[in-house]
């Protein structure tokens, strides 16, 4: 399925950056702040924990607990089935990997997809500093353009990005001053044209061999599942892993509107599609439902968590309700 993006996406502000930038990521991380600290209160120290290394207190035995944490010291003095509650490791190295490609500067919802992107990282680094973890990321682009040659024909075309895209690292560090580093540095990355190597972005986790920890991999998966699938579930060997998905409206289906201009953002090809006809539209929908189906199963071969991010939706909310199912989850003893 191509990465067709209509024309008539909302374009970036010009002033997107210096004073107007900062302003919005102040705003953004209040709301964060806010929301996330009044619906996520409690021993909570990150999207997806592990059960814990450190023990905790006791309590008796209900139905769906885990057995394999009974307490058979107390359960013994006491008749009564007890099971060890466990407490998160609170040193938790986070690590992110941002896709910046030119197919996230789209949208046609309340935001764009890249800002979806942002948000999200925001969100993350919140749950991550106020535990006193450390925090890093590895942010991907596209291709930048080449440098002009000296002397060209007119006739000539330019030369096309050619090459796995830009990839730059933000060492993991704890407290907010850094964690604010982090962020400015994805609110502040630029967009270029060309494709993005997916699965060179995830294989920086892979390298070196870190600690156990949380990794994160931010992106709308438009890259084949065969670019990323194998650096994913070599990831998953060692870390815990979140794919945070971001998609829109319009990636999913058509809208009937006649002749719509469609580009792809990462190549500049244009095309016009009569969207019209129901039948294009119906193959388009069922073209979009298996190259989605496709993102899904191999993530879940990967063993990875998996959270649908909309351009059209709240996102905030739609990432407080995983939380909460994963929570939920954790406690009845099962697995994502």
């Amino acid at each position: 399925m191509a990465r067709a993006a209509p024309v008539t996406a909302p374009a970036r502000p010009a002033d997107a950056g210096g004073e107007r930038n900062e302003a919005v990521l102040s705003r953004l991380q209040l709301l964060v702040t806010r929301k996330l600290d009044g619906l996520l209160q409690g021993d909570y120290a990150g999207l997806l924990p592990g059960p814990g290394s450190e023990a905790g207190e006791s309590r008796e035995y209900r139905p769906g607990d885990d057995v394999r944490r009974m307490d058979w010291p107390v359960t013994a003095r006491t008749t009564t089935p007890h099971v060890r509650r466990t407490v998160a490791d609170r040193e938790l190295e986070t690590w992110l990997a941002v896709d910046l490609s030119a197919s996230l500067d789209f949208g046609t919802g309340r935001w764009l997809k890249r800002d979806v992107v942002v948000a999200a990282t925001a969100a993350l680094t919140h749950l991550t500093v106020r535990g006193g973890n450390r925090i890093g990321a590895v942010i991907g682009t596209g291709v930048p353009p080449p440098a002009p040659p000296t002397r060209r024909w007119r006739s000539a075309p330019p030369p096309e990005p050619t090459g796995p895209g830009t990839l730059t690292r933000v060492p993991a560090r704890s407290g907010r001053r850094e964690a604010q580093a982090l962020l400015r540095a994805v609110a502040h990355t630029p967009l270029r044209p060309g494709r993005g190597d997916l699965g060179a972005l995830i294989d920086l986790l892979n390298r070196p061999p870190r600690r156990r920890g949380l990794a994160v991999v931010i992106s709308d998966f438009l890259a084949p599942p065969a670019q990323w699938g194998r650096p994913m579930r070599k990831l998953r060997v060692r870390h815990d892993v979140l794919a945070i998905e971001v998609v829109d409206p319009r990636e999913l289906e058509l809208p009937d509107v006649g002749v719509l201009p469609v580009v792809d953002p990462e190549t500049g090809e244009l095309h016009e599609v009569q969207t019209a006809d129901p039948r294009l539209r119906r193959r388009y929908a069922e073209a979009a439902a298996a190259q989605r189906g496709a993102i899904a199963t191999e993530l879940r071969a990967a063993g990875a968590g998996h959270l649908v991010l909309r351009t059209d939706r709240d996102w905030l909310l739609d990432m407080v309700r995983f939380v909460a199912a994963q929570r939920h989850a954790r406690t009845r003893g099962t697995t994502r």
